[in-house]
């Protein structure tokens, strides 16, 4: 299937010295699903209504100020192709040309629209994400912004003191609470209360009753619901009557698992695959390989690396956090670590992935680990 039979041909340009006021004009008034940035008639990126949203700018800033990198897609593409860019890029929206001229645009919910018929193969549980970050209902907002920015997601289920699941809160639900009225007090039933809106608890502003779906359903019936419903992802629980979370399961995951392969080598997948400086693909596989070789009976069934770029900067280079899960026959088995630039990041959380591998097999020797670690990160 051609991403040319799944792409809209309904796009909005605007150029990178227009200012956001006339962007957020736009998506009033047309509600397209992103916003093409050009300069002097090259493509520079997307602005999408959630980053409008998020952002907290003067509404005479130029827009180039908020554009988000997003891959060219090529008219002819294949689909899982395009799904495999959108995972790596980090984004649900890209344009498509045809040779170098925009030709359309296409968004993560028409892929997983045009595919949905074939998704009734595959269960939550061979997709979703496990061991999901969760707060407390009296989690105060400005820690839970700290959360979704460090662990690069966007929802956090919430849980009660006896860890049952009591609500959801998204980056959607504390937009307006917590960045376009950061300095301002609350409103309504806390009207002069002299706390600030970073420190509301969570509970005044999570969703609930949850959306929830069990492991043993299947990756057609969440897609359905999400798209129905306008959800990102669902909460994924060990029954239909279960309160307990088992993880979570997103878009983003449905799309990552379009994109698995059945090749013989570990088919090795990046988020935001822009971030990398020194580092390639391939140094990437090879490393995680030599990792999931510690443990023989541990069978990679896939590899989802993730980079993450934080403003904090050391002489220009940014400080960068990396995840690392391997999704194996044995369970999952993550490791994350942060440096400057993503060659150390990737080599810290490389590190502590291959404590967990080792952990796993039971190897206690820490003083043999570490000099297998240390040659091994030197022929690299």
């Amino acid at each position: 299937m051609d991403i040319a039979d799944i792409a809209t041909r309904d796009t909005v340009e605007v150029d990178a010295s227009e200012t956001v006021s006339k962007v957020r004009a736009i998506f009033e008034r047309d509600n397209p699903k992103g916003v093409i940035v050009t300069n002097d008639g090259g493509y520079r990126g997307i602005v999408t209504e959630q980053l409008l949203l998020q952002s907290h700018v003067e509404d005479s800033t130029k827009v180039q100020a908020l554009v988000q990198s997003a891959p060219k897609i090529d008219r002819g593409s294949d689909v899982r192709d395009v799904a495999r860019m959108l995972v790596e890029g980090g984004t649900k929206v890209a344009p498509v040309f045809e040779h170098d001229d925009l030709w359309g645009m296409v968004t993560a919910n028409g892929i997983l629209e045009a595919v949905l018929d074939n998704l009734d193969v595959l269960t939550i549980e061979q997709i979703y994400s496990d061991s999901p970050v969760t707060v407390t209902e009296d989690t105060n907002i400005g820690r839970v912004i700290n959360l979704l920015r460090e662990n690069g997601i966007s929802r956090l289920p919430v849980v009660n003191e006896t860890n049952q699941l009591t609500g959801i809160v998204t980056t959607h639900d504390i937009i307006d609470v917590a960045v376009r009225d950061m300095d301002k007090p609350t409103h309504g039933d806390r009207a002069g209360d002299s706390e600030r809106v970073l420190d509301i608890p969570v509970y005044d502003v999570m969703a609930s009753p949850v959306e929830t779906i069990t492991a043993s359903e299947s990756v057609q019936e969440a897609v359905e619901r999400m798209l129905k419903f306008d959800y990102g992802g669902l909460i994924v629980t060990e029954t239909a009557d279960s309160s307990f979370v088992e993880g979570v399961v997103t878009k983003t995951d449905v799309l990552r698992a379009l994109t698995f392969t059945e090749e013989e080598y570990l088919d090795v997948q990046i988020t935001n695959i822009s971030l990398l400086d020194t580092l390639s693909r391939e140094e990437i596989r090879q490393s995680i390989e030599q990792v999931a070789e510690k443990y023989q009976r541990m069978s990679v069934q896939h590899a989802h690396v993730r980079f993450q770029k934080h403003k904090e900067k050391l002489r220009g280079t940014p400080l960068i956090n990396c995840q690392i899960r391997l999704r194996t026959n044995r369970g999952s088995v993550a490791g994350t670590g942060e440096g400057y630039g993503a060659d150390s990041a990737f080599r810290v959380a490389l590190d502590r992935l291959e404590r967990n591998v080792l952990e796993l097999k039971g190897t206690r020797s820490d003083e043999q680990y570490e000099g297998q670690l240390l040659r091994k990160l030197n022929r690299l």
